[in-house]
């Protein structure tokens, strides 16, 4: 279980994850997190939460087929159903604040596939091989998904990958050995929710 405090991260992608508000806190309301990106840093792939809203803060971020520039102290809201992915342009480490409301896998999703990172276990983008992570989405389908091809196309192709990854010895889900990436840090940001916030400002990809 992801306690306040304690950090994820991910050497393959370079993100680093610390958890301020826990599913278990909120009673899985929502999921909050400190997220640092190394420069040239990216989340692993574009991809859709179908019953999720995430909600950032500091970082160059693509949505659709927008590019969506965010400075400090803007806000971007993604809705439900809206493909979007991030990574960092600039020199310097980026950091945002980002809310999953409501959680459902998204602490087990994290832990999943950053342990996988470290252990090795991810190509360069991030990502296992293919019936890991069929046997990974089909667990997590509710909480994330890919833009294209259509939702059923998706569903069809897990419904074979998946139990071939189960017969594989694949697990859906993975956590982290005790000692590792998941050590206690202090919170080193908080959330203003009082302060007033800029309008992002977009321009064409």
């Amino acid at each position: 279980m992801i306690r306040p405090g304690e950090r994820l991260e991910n050497p393959v992608t370079g993100e680093m994850m610390i958890f301020h508000e826990t599913a278990a806190e909120t009673g899985d309301a929502f999921v909050r997190v400190e997220t640092i990106v190394k420069p040239d840093g990216f989340v692993a792939a574009a991809h859709v939460h179908p019953a999720q809203t995430e909600r950032f803060d500091i970082l160059e971020f693509r949505l659709g087929k927008e590019i969506v520039r965010v400075g400090a102290g803007d806000e971007l809201v993604v809705p439900p159903g809206t493909a979007h992915q991030f990574w960092n342009v600039g020199e310097g480490e980026a950091a945002f604040l980002m809310e999953v409301r409501p959680a459902l896998k998204f602490e087990s999703l994290i832990e999943t596939m950053f342990t996988l990172a470290a252990e090795g276990k991810t190509g360069k983008r991030g990502l296992p091989g293919p019936f890991r992570l069929a046997v990974i989405a089909r667990e997590h389908f509710d909480t994330v998904q890919l833009p294209f091809p259509p939702v059923l196309l998706q569903r069809a192709a897990l419904a074979i990958g998946a139990p071939l990854g189960r017969a594989l010895g694949y697990r859906p889900t993975v956590e982290r050995s005790s000692g590792g990436s998941g050590a206690r840090v202090e919170r080193k940001r908080g959330y203003d929710r009082g302060r007033a916030h800029g309008k992002p400002t977009r321009r064409a990809a």
